[in-house]
């Protein structure tokens, strides 16, 4: 019984990136600036989208409850106690990535690329999407961080991790992830 639970604490051990660092640490790293910062949604209730989903319409989708609201401010406190500037903020066109943006950094650009590809109705565009997303890193000049408000989908299939609302994911411009932050909702 001893053996099994050190092989399972093995295995958890070697499959889960999470990458412990002190507040200096961070703070360092991120002043460096180069890093992409993945930031998943902050809490919306439910999985996936309505039924009636309309991009151009937030009422017909799924949105941040007050817990999400409070999560979404809660990034904006991780990046001001860190000194992260955040002039280079990205979301996707969902309702509930801009508005986590709006929460977390007021000021930010949307760009279809970080839409997410969940649904059927939308999982004809990953491959175009990831390629966009890509390209896109590849022709930043590296300057300040880049941050991505997204969705689940596009974090997992980028970074080839597991993330949970309102976490926060740094990693270098070749994807290597440095450091993880989960934010609370309260």
């Amino acid at each position: 019984m001893k053996l099994i639970k050190i092989i399972i604490f093995l295995f958890i051990s070697f499959n889960t990136p999470l990458v412990a660092i002190s507040n200096d640490d961070l703070e360092n790293l991120l002043s460096d600036g180069g890093k992409l910062i993945f930031i998943r949604h902050a809490y919306a209730p439910g999985s996936g989208d309505p039924d009636n989903f309309d991009l151009s319409s937030c009422a017909s989708q799924r949105n941040l409850n007050q817990d999400g609201v409070n999560q979404a401010k809660n990034i904006n406190k991780f990046f001001l106690k860190n000194n992260v500037d955040s002039n280079s903020v990205l979301s996707s066109e969902w309702c509930r990535c801009k508005q986590t943006a709006k929460y977390a950094f007021k000021n930010y650009k949307t760009k279809s690329f970080l839409n997410s590809f969940f649904s059927q109705k939308f999982s004809h565009n990953k491959a175009k999407q990831i390629k966009e997303l890509k390209e896109f890193i590849k022709k930043w000049d590296g300057k300040g961080n880049l941050i991505f408000v997204t969705h689940y989908v596009v974090i997992s299939e980028i970074l080839n991790l597991s993330v949970s609302s309102g976490e926060i994911v740094i990693a270098d411009k070749d994807f290597n992830i440095l450091a993880r932050q989960k934010t609370s909702n309260n």
